[in-house]
């Protein structure tokens, strides 16, 4: 069993790429579904979040899994082939592992240590896991990634700092704004984003502060948490009248403020100054919205400059987590292992065993009757002869197994030699846990 990832980030693919690879729920229930009837595949769990879309797999054959994703990948997304290549990236099995544990520990993220993708992944796991998309592999290495995620966090102190891309939003008004003291924000989507964001202006002192939201009692309850005022999603574009900061940070899969619905209520502000930041994938706001006068629009890219890079002690933190996922990675390989070559010896050793008795049956057939000595010793001199030719190959498939080659060479070895495996055996050895996995 190997595992595979294909996806691509915030580092790979700017905003318009991204939003083209996005899952809404029905979309992705219908992905878990199409992806699992495939005979390619036997696992996958999809972490879809605004800065990354990944599909992490579990297949039998590396380069027919790599191709489906793929393929898979390009026919959801719309992307061309040249597309693909030049944003998304693909790993496998050691490579895919490692980089799971870095998203999980906030080390592959646009702000380094940031806390929600730990929930995000746990979520996106238990959203695969409750469509029966997951398989054993994926279910440990899930389990084993939240734990890493955790450990990282409360051995370095990487998130002791509240930074996240909502802290980015509010800091790129306070960059265009200098104060927010007697300003009006207005924010779009009553989420965990939503909150975070709120509660972030509310340490920055704006003025007042109006919630709006598709479930108008979410936008309720969000206002009341902050003493703010809660608006109906249909009555949001009256509301920009007003309002001099638009965060918006809604589920959506399209545009909720367009110039359709919105840009003659912008117009009626006669150049006022407004500033929308859209930190949604897919975007919320209209980029076109920044031609009318007064308006700025900027989306979730636009925040890579107003992030801190000089988090000294977050990188202190970082040196320490990698060492952590070093060795959480060399576990779980080490378990792993057996997965790759256990069934691979096995079979090995069987083909080894089957050609030493066809051969032995053969040769007894041509030699007539042979005394019981004799025949001991032709059977002992072949048992030693197909011993010795497999002995390297085996230990040496044994000493590999953890390393990052440790699967090639199991796949290698299955070619040349036309193996079959035994996959109940995989799932044997796969029923085991391993050690110090988060539940």
């Amino acid at each position: 069993m190997y595992v595979l990832l294909a996806g691509l980030n915030h580092r790979t693919a700017p905003v318009e790429i991204r939003e083209k690879c996005t899952f809404s729920d029905p979309e992705l229930a219908d992905a878990y579904k199409q992806i699992k009837s495939s005979h390619f595949i036997e696992g996958i769990v999809i972490i879809n979040t605004c800065n990354r879309t990944e599909l992490y797999a579990t297949v039998r054959d590396i380069q027919e899994g790599q191709e489906f994703l793929k393929a898979y990948l390009m026919e959801y997304s719309g992307l061309s082939a040249e597309e693909f290549d030049m944003y998304c990236y693909q790993s496998d099995c050691y490579d895919a592992i490692a980089h799971l544990f870095r998203v999980s520990s906030g080390l592959d993220s646009m702000i380094l240590g940031e806390t929600q993708i730990l929930g995000q992944v746990k979520e996106g796991y238990q959203k695969a896991h409750e469509q029966g998309a997951t398989d054993t592999v994926l279910n440990s290495l899930f389990q084993k990634a939240l734990y890493v995620g955790k450990k990282v966090r409360t051995e370095t102190k990487i998130d002791q700092h509240p930074v996240s891309v909502s802290f980015a939003a509010v800091d790129l008004a306070l960059d265009r704004f200098g104060s927010l003291r007697d300003k009006t924000a207005l924010v779009v989507g009553a989420g965990e984003t939503g909150e975070l964001t709120t509660r972030y202006l509310m340490e920055q002192g704006v003025n007042s502060v109006i919630v709006s939201n598709r479930s108008y009692e979410k936008a309720v309850q969000m206002a009341d948490l902050f003493k703010g005022r809660a608006v109906r999603f249909d009555d949001l574009p009256n509301e920009l009248l007003n309002a001099d900061i638009v965060i918006s940070c809604t589920a959506a899969n399209h545009c909720v403020i367009r110039e359709d619905n919105c840009g003659d209520i912008l117009r009626q502000r006669r150049g006022r100054n407004i500033i929308f930041i859209d930190i949604a994938v897919p975007r919320d706001v209209e980029a076109d919205l920044s031609r009318i006068e007064g308006v700025s629009v900027h989306d979730i890219d636009d925040l890579q400059d107003f992030i801190n890079v000089s988090y000294q002690e977050r990188r202190q933190a970082a040196l320490l987590a990698e060492d952590i996922i070093s060795g959480q990675l060399d576990e779980f390989n080490q378990w792993l292992a057996t997965l790759y070559v256990v069934p691979v010896i096995t079979a090995l050793k069987s083909y080894g065993e089957t050609i030493k008795q066809n051969e032995l049956k053969r040769a007894f057939n041509r030699l007539g009757k042979v005394s019981e000595r004799e025949q001991m010793i032709i059977q002992n001199m072949a048992g030693s002869i197909v011993n010795q030719l497999l002995r390297s190959p085996v230990l040496n498939l044994k000493k590999i197994a953890s390393s990052n080659q440790g699967h090639l060479y199991a796949e290698m070895v299955k070619k040349l030699f036309e193996l079959e495996p035994d996959h109940k055996k995989e799932e044997y050895y796969a029923s085991f846990k391993i050690g110090n996995q988060g539940k």
